[in-house]
């Protein structure tokens, strides 16, 4: 909803998608304020400092919508966070919710800067071996294992016969990395 508002406003001449990105600037501050609590206290916090002024954002976002040309980008913008509300406002429910949805799209960026490379991968099943790889790689980061040290000891593993009933644990979150493991690769 936010980037709408942003592309009108870093255009000039748009003092309704300025005001609407101020007003999206308290809830996040409120946000900043509350990062890192408990989901009850982000909840109630919330209810408390956030839903008014959310209610207030789409009763402000309503009234300019119809003083406005249908057609125009301002429209448009207000029209599709009338038309996200529900989901818009889920976070003032559950203090387990972001606001926005900055964390996850810098934890895909780098899988959606790879699609394209993904397409070139070789053989009729490439995408899928791309996409297992993908997996395993940030799968690796959110178990705070290196993946370039984890592959490493993964292909020794591998290549010096390590047991298929045991595969499991050469996953990320299982995975140890041993002093003899990188450097004999036994099991």
């Amino acid at each position: 909803m936010r980037r709408g508002f942003y592309d009108l406003a870093r255009g000039g001449g748009a003092p309704i998608a300025v005001e609407a990105l101020k007003r999206i600037g308290e809830l996040y501050a409120i946000e900043a304020d509350i990062r890192g609590r408990p989901a009850v206290e982000r909840q109630a916090t919330r209810a408390a400092r956030s839903r008014p002024l959310v209610e207030a954002l789409f009763s402000w976002l309503e009234l300019q919508l119809a003083r406005l040309p249908g057609s125009s980008p301002t429209a448009e913008a207000i029209r599709y966070a009338l038309n996200h509300r529900n989901g818009l406002v889920r976070f003032l429910d559950d203090g387990r919710i972001e606001a926005g949805t900055n964390t996850v799209e810098r934890a895909i960026r780098a899988i959606c800067l790879s699609r394209k490379n993904a397409l070139f991968a070789s053989g009729d099943d490439g995408g899928a071996r791309w996409a297992a790889i993908a997996s395993l790689v940030e799968t690796c980061k959110i178990n705070r294992v290196d993946p370039q040290r984890y592959f490493t000891d993964l292909l020794i593993r591998l290549v010096n016969g390590w047991p298929n009933n045991r595969i499991d644990e050469l996953m990320p979150w299982c995975w140890a990395e041993t002093e003899t493991a990188p450097s004999t690769g036994r099991p």
